[in-house]
């Protein structure tokens, strides 16, 4: 809950000051979005920490490897900062950059999951 107030009241803060300059100086609000931004990403990925290590205990349970565990974090991991860097761009009105990032974080979620489609193919062919 502490976590979730921090991030709405950096999101407010930079929300409010953006937009109080835009009008008169729109690259330095687009500048205060990113260090907004910035500080709402670093906080949260401070409390990524607890959440990694349960995923590590459960996987370790579950008799899963880190290399099938691995590419589901990565994978969630580029998607968050692919949409945050879509919709910064969006923001500062390139909407074709948008979705060039868009695009380039889809081409690398599927490099990040080679290594799970590996995993999987071969235990595949180790029961054929």
């Amino acid at each position: 809950m502490e976590l979730a107030t921090q991030v709405a009241v950096l999101a407010a803060v930079g929300a409010l000051c953006a937009a109080t300059v835009k009008k008169q100086v729109p690259d330095l609000a687009l500048a205060l979005a990113l260090c907004a931004v910035a500080l709402i990403l670093a906080r949260a990925m401070t409390a990524f920490r607890p959440v990694r290590e349960l995923m590590d205990v459960l996987a370790e349970r579950a008799g899963l490897s880190s290399e099938v565990l691995g590419p589901v974090v990565k994978t969630v991991g580029v998607s968050l900062l692919t949409r945050v860097s879509a919709e910064l761009c969006r923001d500062a009105g390139e909407g074709g950059l948008a979705s060039a990032v868009e695009i380039a974080g889809g081409v690398c979620a599927l490099l990040v999951c080679l290594p799970l489609v590996e995993a999987v193919l071969g235990l595949v062919f180790t029961l054929l």
